[in-house]
């Protein structure tokens, strides 16, 4: 399935979960002819992101309403801004509102987290990364909104990385078990990566020439300690926010991935109003 078509499918589902079996009360209150200019307004500093998916809602809805974007993605907003204008029926307009601003608010709360934390690495190598803690069936739309705030994509899914946690070694019977079971089958020469806990799994991963390693919920002194113990590409997860993140990454780790990013970004204020 092409991204194009999920982010469709996406718009029809969100749409007929809104809508049901009709729009009672601007069947009943708004006349089916009566035209409108309506602007879409930022009520808080943010990063926008997903503009485009707001126009598709839009025009999923009512085809002749004209949508015309004010700001693109990636661009910082102020409280009062004018996001983008919408012209045209003042139903299709109040039916396609809420679902727009759904994925509007949410996209740019994504956005806007990221480059939070974007900012409070810079001057350091480390690139900020998502997690596959995603809302199901939105992963796409999320991911992309991080990269609009500066991140980077960990990995899409199950089957574009091999990442070996903690359980997968287990069950294997230890981490020399599972990565030699990688080696052995990775015919497609799929990236992979795998989760320490300790120094002492670190040493192990390094032994076995492992070319990423996640450091997982260890402290700013063993993760010193880990980057210096060998050239592996070395990643810190859990327990990070706004607070330590600077220190995290002043470890000398390369990557530095937050579930937060995606399942606790808080909505960014954004508003439609009716004008004329």
């Amino acid at each position: 399935m092409t991204r194009g078509k999920l982010i469709r499918d996406l718009i029809k589902i969100a749409l007929k979960e809104d809508i049901g079996t009709g729009d009672i009360t601007t069947k009943l209150v708004v006349p089916k002819k009566v035209k409108v200019k309506a602007v879409i307004i930022a009520k808080a500093k943010g990063i926008l992101a997903g503009i485009d998916v707001a126009k598709q809602v839009f025009h999923a809805v009512d085809k002749t309403l004209r949508f015309t974007p004010m700001k693109r993605d990636g661009d910082r907003l102020r409280p009062n801004t004018i996001i983008a204008s919408i012209q045209g029926k003042a139903s299709s307009i109040l039916i396609a509102e809420r679902t727009a601003l759904n994925f509007l608010q949410h996209l740019s709360g994504i956005a806007t987290l990221t480059n939070q934390f974007v900012q409070a690495v810079k001057g350091t190598k480390v690139k900020i990364l998502d997690t596959r803690k995603t809302i199901p069936g939105l992963r796409i739309l999320e991911k992309y909104a991080v990269k609009v705030g500066g991140g980077e994509n960990h990995r899409l899914g199950l089957y574009d990385m091999i990442l070996i946690k903690s359980n997968h070694s287990k069950v294997a019977g230890s981490i020399v078990q599972a990565v030699n079971r990688v080696k052995a089958g990775n015919r497609r020469g799929l990236r992979f990566e795998v989760e320490a806990k300790n120094l002492d799994e670190v040493k192990t991963a390094l032994a076995l020439n492992c070319p990423m390693i996640m450091l997982d919920n260890m402290s700013i002194a063993e993760m010193r300690s880990a980057v210096k113990l060998g050239k592996a590409k070395f990643e810190a997860s859990g327990g990070i926010n706004l607070k330590n993140v600077r220190k995290i990454a002043q470890t000398g780790v390369d990557y530095i991935s937050i579930g937060a990013l995606t399942h606790s970004a808080k909505a960014l204020d954004i508003s439609l109003q009716i004008i004329s």
